[in-house]
C-alpha cells in the first residue's frame, strides 16, 4: 500500500456533504492512477456547527477561536470518500458522525494548542490523540471522526474484508 498526499487545494465551504465530496473527487484527480486492479482512496473531512464550516486552523490563534466555538456544544464531523478501482469506475460515500465537546477552560486550550496536534485536522483537533481529552461523546462512527469513515469504506468496497 502507497500513502500519498494530493496536494490538491481544498474548498473551505458549502454544504457539508457536496464540499467534502468534492474534496475527495479534487484529491483523487490530482494522484495518478489508479492502474487495473488497483484501489484509490480519497477522503475529505470537516467539522460543521450551527451551519458553519470548520476546517483546518492556519494558527493556533483560529485553533483557539475553533476549540472555543466548539466548548461545551455538539457538532458534525462530516466525511466524503471517493473510491476508484482500476478498471471498475469510482463509488462514493458520505459519513456524518455527532462529536460532543466537554467545557474547554482556557487552561485546557493551552494545553491542547501546546500539543500542536491542532495543526492539519479538521475542527482543529485529533480524537485519536491528546484531544481526546477534549471529546464528552460520540455518536456514529469513530473512525470517521479519526478521518477515514471506515464503515462507508467497507460498505463501498466489502472485499477489503476478504482474506488474502
Amino acid at each position: 500500500m502507497t500513502v500519498r498526499a494530493s496536494g490538491a487545494p481544498e474548498l473551505e465551504q458549502g454544504e457539508p456533504r457536496a464540499l467534502t465530496l468534492a474534496n475527495a473527487r479534487a484529491k483523487a484527480d490530482a494522484v495518478a492512477g489508479p492502474e487495473e486492479g488497483e484501489l484509490l482512496i480519497a477522503c475529505d473531512t470537516v467539522v460543521e456547527l450551527d451551519g458553519r464550516i470548520y476546517g483546518k486552523p492556519a494558527t493556533a490563534d483560529h485553533a483557539r477561536e475553533t476549540l472555543l466555538a466548539l466548548s461545551g456544544r455538539t457538532h458534525t464531523v462530516h466525511s466524503g470518500l471517493i473510491l476508484r478501482i482500476g478498471g471498475s469506475g469510482e463509488r462514493s460515500a458520505s459519513a456524518g458522525t455527532q462529536v460532543s465537546f466537554r467545557e474547554l477552560g482556557s487552561s485546557l486550550i493551552d494545553w491542547y494548542l501546546a500539543t500542536g496536534e491542532w495543526r492539519s485536522r479538521a475542527g482543529g483537533y485529533a480524537i485519536q490523540g491528546s484531544g481526546a481529552a477534549l471529546v464528552r461523546e460520540v455518536r456514529g462512527d469513530y473512525e470517521n471522526v479519526v478521518g477515514l469513515p471506515l464503515a462507508a469504506l467497507l460498505d463501498l468496497y466489502p472485499e477489503l474484508l476478504a482474506p488474502a
